[in-house]
């Protein structure tokens, strides 16, 4: 079996992918000589500039040991789950037996523009994972929130004004 990528450790190569695509676009930019291809280039320049913006700050490097003793064994990534949508609200569901029973620290999810990064740490010796990154529209990291029921759900629901598709 190959060894999960750390968390953090994907979110800080995801940043950096970010970075260069973004350096490339603003190269190209300079050397472009067509208005079609010059706009083509500026607005995604424009979004990537954003994306990394919406990227939730970098973690630091040091990991206290009780963070360490709370990460319990090793990591599975989440591959079953339901999804539910309509034209204001995104609802996926989550079924981890016993999830109901952690503290509400063990159970994050971090929102940004255009996707979302769920972990549930050391439940029943195993930490869960699932993002969802580059989603066809926007949603509202403000109006994203979750919520965990008894006996085996995690809820994760999104809005957005203009909808919101995977």
């Amino acid at each position: 079996k190959v060894p999960e990528v750390p968390r953090g450790a994907a979110m800080a190569v995801a940043r950096e992918e970010l970075q260069k695509d973004l350096e490339e676009v603003k190269e190209l930019l300079t050397k472009a000589t067509r208005k079609r291809v010059r706009d083509v280039l500026a607005a995604e320049k424009q979004k990537l500039e954003l994306e990394i913006k919406n990227q939730p700050p970098p973690k630091p490097k040091d990991v206290t040991e009780e963070e360490k003793s709370s990460l319990g064994g090793y990591t599975v990534k989440i591959n079953n789950y339901g999804w539910d949508q309509s034209d204001k609200f995104v609802k996926i569901y989550i079924s981890l037996n016993g999830v109901q029973k952690l503290p509400a620290e063990n159970v994050q999810v971090n929102f940004t523009e255009r996707s979302f990064d769920l972990l549930v740490k050391n439940l029943n010796g195993k930490n869960y994972t699932m993002t969802f990154n580059n989603l066809l529209k926007p949603i509202s990291v403000e109006g994203s929130s979750r919520k965990v029921s008894a006996p085996y759900h995690v809820w994760i629901f999104s809005s957005s004004p203009t909808g919101f598709q995977k």
